[in-house]
């Protein structure tokens, strides 16, 4: 995806992230003249990809724009080609998460109250499918949030997503939820202190970095949740 100025500057990495203050992780410069241009660069880019991943999706309005992102807890991962565009750079993919507050059933059909990291947007350009670029692009996500992919939940994810899981992180077994969110059962069975629903920390992948990526699960209260099939949601991968 080409952009009417060089992308290299904007992103000086092959992967980037972004966050609500609308500048890259590399930025650092304090003049407010250059804060301001790259912000609206950045704008620029995630408008132009978000609606491009809501086109493949089949949507009316893009989950990912700078007006959504701008001043949030989310983040988007930006891949780039440094060498696209005659040197200029362009952009391959994104990928957007997020903490979001859901009601999940465990495999028992017990459903606890939850703000797990989600999936929330993922997008690789037609033009650069099928090259490892989704592989890469995910996999630096899972070690930036240090967190094993197990612990996320997927928003409406597509065929080609649950199949992408399937072939590199061998995630399989979908437990049925009453929303448009996936969870698989090893978000439970692989931390079986979860179950009661109170606050603990999620382990990490000794193979992926130190640390942790913590989450708390209250049970949930309310009216009874009633399960019904997830949605699709059309992403290239």
């Amino acid at each position: 995806m080409e952009f009417n100025f060089c992308i290299n500057d904007v992103l000086p990495h092959r992967l980037n992230c972004i966050d609500g203050s609308m500048l890259p992780d590399s930025f650092e410069s304090d003049d407010r003249q250059m804060i301001a241009e790259c912000q609206q660069k950045v704008a620029i880019i995630l408008d132009k990809i978000g609606v491009s991943s809501g086109i493949a999706q089949g949507l009316q309005t893009p989950v990912t724009s700078s007006d959504r992102l701008r001043n949030s807890d989310h983040k988007v991962y930006l891949l780039t080609n440094p060498d696209g565009d005659g040197g200029d750079g362009t952009v391959v993919g994104l990928l957007k998460i997020g903490h979001k507050k859901l009601y999940v059933f465990d495999a028992a059909g017990k459903h606890h109250e939850l703000t797990p990291i989600c999936v929330l947007d993922f997008y690789v350009h037609e033009s650069m499918q099928r090259a490892g670029c989704g592989r890469m692009l995910y996999e630096h996500m899972l070690q930036a949030e240090n967190i094993n992919p197990e612990y996320l939940a997927l928003d409406r994810p597509s065929e080609k997503l649950l199949g992408f899981l399937k072939k590199h992180y061998d995630l399989v077994h979908i437990i049925p939820q009453n929303n448009n969110f996936v969870v698989y059962d090893r978000f439970f069975s692989t931390n079986p202190d979860l179950l009661p629903g109170y606050k603990n920390s999620a382990k990490i992948d000794s193979s992926r970095a130190a640390g942790k990526s913590s989450f708390s699960i209250t049970p949930a209260s309310g009216r009874a949740l009633v399960s019904r099939p997830v949605g699709a949601m059309d992403k290239a991968k």
